[in-house]
C-alpha cells in the first residue's frame, strides 16, 4: 500500500525506476533510525517512552505527507 501510495505523489515521467530505487533506501534507512531510536529511548526512559517516539514519528510522516499532497494540489490549480 506504500508503494502506491508513493507512485501516486511522484511527478509523470517514464524514469519510475529511480524514484523507487530512492524510496526503498529512505525505507531501509527509517527502519534503522526508528529501531536505533526505539531502542536507545527504551533503555534511557522506558518502553512507554520509546513507543510515544514511535508516535512522534508516525505523526510527523502524517504531516509531511499532507503537506506534499497540499502542495500538489496548488500546483493542479495553476
Amino acid at each position: 500500500m506504500s508503494r502506491s501510495t508513493y507512485s501516486k505523489l511522484m511527478p509523470v515521467t517514464r524514469d519510475t525506476a529511480s524514484f523507487f530505487s530512492f524510496y526503498d533506501v529512505t525505507e531501509k534507512l527509517a527502519i534503522v533510525i526508528g529501531l536505533f531510536t526505539f531502542g536507545v529511548i527504551d533503555e534511557w526512559l522506558g518502553m512507554k517512552n520509546s513507543v510515544l517516539s514511535l508516535i512522534v514519528f508516525f505523526v510527523l510522516g502524517l504531516v509531511a505527507l499532507s503537506i506534499t499532497k497540499r502542495k500538489e494540489l496548488q500546483t493542479l490549480k495553476v
